[in-house]
This record gives structure tokens, sequence and C-alpha cells, in this order.
């Protein structure tokens, strides 16, 4: 069955930028590295290496919360939550009082023309779904970017655009398993940005596919030598 492929909320994003790119993570296990990409993990092993974490009258921050939800099969881990006291909030298992919680994902590069990359906040999106599912609240849901060291906070609060996002990822996560269980790698899109994927040299592969063309001119070739 599609619905029982389990998603990992960072292959939403990958998926997005490019479908084919997706399938060779997932289905080929290709993976490889550029400059993008290392920059992206040296702040993310920053945030998840618990230098972060703390307890303050204002709030508790928590890095590397593993965070699920049932209904929409996916999980992943969170950058930071963080639970702040609110006497109309939650409660969370294991700490004292009521909180609102707030999901906080760093990036490490803001776009230039508009506030937020929707790449990244779909990503946040699922978190939310995941956060919301677990503590049944109504999390709040922010992008750090870290080259303008500010938050951007995502308007999931307004219903047009949290049903907008809840429709694309439903879109996507369907579309997403159903390249997984048909073991199928979509073919690059003709407007698709290759540039700064670090995944370019699999995806456009050195190696000249079988030609009966080019083997038979090479056999004659042979002979007549």
């Amino acid at each position: 069955m599609i619905d029982e492929q389990t998603i990992n909320i960072r292959a939403i994003q990958h998926y997005m930028y490019c479908p084919r790119r997706f399938a060779l993570l997932e289905i080929n296990n290709d993976w490889a590295e550029n400059a993008f990409v290392v920059k992206a993990n040296l702040l993310h092993e920053r945030v998840h290496s618990g230098e972060h974490d703390f307890k303050s009258k204002e709030k508790t921050a928590k890095s590397s919360i593993a965070v699920y939800n049932d209904d929409y099969n996916i999980f992943g881990i969170t950058d930071c939550i963080e639970f702040i006291p609110n006497k109309n909030g939650i409660f969370i298992d294991g700490m004292e009082g009521a909180f609102k919680v707030r999901i906080v994902e760093y990036k490490p590069k803001a776009p230039k023309d508009q506030k937020y990359h929707e790449s990244d906040s779909i990503q946040l999106f699922a978190q939310k779904l995941c956060a919301d599912y677990i503590w049944k609240t109504d999390s709040e849901a922010f992008i750090y970017y870290a080259d303008i060291k500010r938050r951007v906070k995502i308007p999931f609060d307004d219903k047009e655009i949290s049903d907008y996002y809840d429709n694309m990822i439903k879109d996507f996560l369907n579309e997403m398993r159903n390249i997984l269980v048909t073991n199928s790698i979509p073919p690059r899109r003709k407007s698709q940005k290759c540039s700064g994927c670090s995944l370019h040299d699999y995806c456009f592969s050195k190696v000249k596919t079988y030609s009966v063309k080019e083997k038979i001119k090479a056999l004659a070739k042979t002979e007549v030598e």
C-alpha cells in the first residue's frame, strides 16, 4: 500500500527541489556533498550538538527532538523546539507547568527577494504537523536564517496559508510514495536548475549509454585494422 510508506521529513524538501534527486537519494542511495551541503551540515551540527539547549524563566529550548505524525505517516528530527510558559498552554511529559510550543528550523541563507523559501517552509510545516499531533496543540513555527541572524515567522496561523501547505504536502507525499513503491527514478525536469545540486555527477552520468550502432562501428574498425 502506498500509504504505508513512511517518509522522512527531510526528504520532502529534496523532492520539492527535484523529484529525480529524491529518487536518486532514496532508491539508489546516491550521496555527494558540495559547498552548499557542507555549509548547511556545519550549521546543523552546531544546532544539534546540544550546546544551544537551555532553560530560563522565559523558555526551555531543546534541540534534536524526534517527532512524528501517524496520520500523515511522516517523521523527523527538529532543529530546535522552544517551550514557552503559558497558563493556557499544554502539558509536556517531564516538565512542570503548561507551555506554548514554538518550532525553530535553522537555515544558512535567506532569500533575497522574499521573506522565506517555500522549500524551507514546507519542511517546517511538516514538523508542525508532527508537533501538533504529538502534543495536541497549535505550535508556532519560525525559520532562523544564519546569514542575516534573524528569525522569520511562518504564518501557518492563517487558515488559507495552512490549507495551502496542507494540500501541497499531501500531494507531495502521494507522489513520493508512488516513486518508492514503483522503484522508479523520474527523468530530469526541463526547467530544473541543476548547478547547485550535489548529485549533479550522478544525475548526468559521464558513462555512455550502450549503443548498438557504436558497437557495430567499433567491430568494423577492428576488422579493417
